[in-house]
């Protein structure tokens, strides 16, 4: 070629050539940075474990199929694990048999103050509206101090049990001088529909199926109580290796949390397909929460340092914990949208 176009005419054109190649290559390198799928490309054959809750955001992730779609393409399996209360998927967390999860304000307390390594990655929406305390619409129990001496059911180390505490102690009720039934929602739904217990704590969407299904009452939801935010987590191993996974599971969880508030309708008969409650049910809870994602501020990390103070100081766990310390911050071309 160079024999044919002369020295000096072969000189330009292999600088031309030169100057496009190195300007492909600055294309394609931009192209590859900044998110999470390009660092996750390396990936092939990686699963990311998550653990779920019903009616949580993660459970419409998981429905929609939008994460899943969005991993595939990389090589990266999802795999998902149910859990019925926080404090049972923390522990699932801490054993290292899942990577990833969501729950309730008081659980990630409790796990840290039994030694957990947990990390926060993103706060959600307070929720506070569908946690009630509930008793039967015959129920003598009018009031928080009628509680004085009853049996209540509630989940333990979870966010309602957080809620009853605080509950009792407005009204000058000491814990001791309750009678606590720990009990997972499932048992707790069956030991208030037999009168075994005469109060249940709990939360969406058990809260609302008792109510539409059970003749349940609503003594008080969690307003001036909790704000039983959705807290998302995990493993601090699973996010040092992989935390382009966790950004991305993170943004399909906005993009599918946007979707909910925007088809409450569709959202309702889903989630009363995929867990087997009456749609009206279904609708009433789905009608009184906001999903979406809220970023770390020092008013939600103070919030959540709060309820750890007050757990500590009631000795419901053994030792102080410090929340911020435990607060994942993402590189800023990283951040979670």
């Amino acid at each position: 070629m160079c024999i044919k176009l002369g020295k000096q005419k072969c000189k330009r054109a292999l600088t031309v050539w030169l100057s496009f190649m190195l300007a492909l290559s600055a294309i394609i390198v931009a192209a590859c940075s900044g998110t999470g799928e390009n660092s996750a490309k390396k990936k092939s054959g990686q699963v990311i474990r998550i653990g779920y809750q019903k009616n949580g955001p993660l459970l419409i992730l998981k429905e929609r199929g939008n994460l899943e779609k969005r991993l595939k393409p990389l090589g990266i399996t999802v795999k998902w694990h149910e859990f019925q209360s926080g404090p049972a998927l923390l522990e699932s967390l801490n054993a290292g048999n899942i990577d990833f999860g969501r729950t309730g304000d008081s659980p990630p307390i409790f796990a840290q103050a039994s030694g957990s390594t947990l990390k926060y990655v993103a706060a959600g929406k307070t929720k506070y509206k569908g946690s009630a305390i509930l008793v039967k619409k015959n129920s003598p129990i009018q009031s928080i101090k009628d509680l004085n001496g009853k049996t209540i059911g509630f989940a333990k180390g979870s966010s309602s049990h957080y809620f009853i505490v605080k509950a009792l102690d407005k009204y000058g009720i000491a814990f001791k001088d309750i009678k606590p039934a720990y009990l997972q929602p499932g048992d707790g739904r069956v030991a208030f529909e037999q009168g075994k217990i005469d109060a249940w704590v709990v939360w969406d969407p058990f809260t609302a199926d008792a109510e539409i299904s059970d003749d349940a009452r609503m003594l008080t939801n969690g307003k001036g109580y909790t704000t039983d935010r959705d807290f998302f987590l995990a493993t601090s191993d699973f996010l040092q290796k992989h935390e382009d996974i966790v950004q991305i599971v993170l943004e399909e969880v906005q993009h599918s949390s946007t979707w909910a508030n925007e088809n409450r309708d569709e959202l309702s008969e889903m989630l009363s397909k995929a867990l087997g409650i009456d749609k009206s049910a279904m609708k009433l809870a789905v009608e009184r929460r906001v999903y979406g994602l809220d970023k770390f501020t020092p008013e939600i990390i103070n919030e959540q340092q709060k309820i750890a103070d007050t757990l500590y100081d009631l000795k419901m766990i053994p030792q102080k914990v410090k929340i911020k310390g435990s607060v994942h911050h993402f590189s800023k071309k990283d951040e979670a949208k």
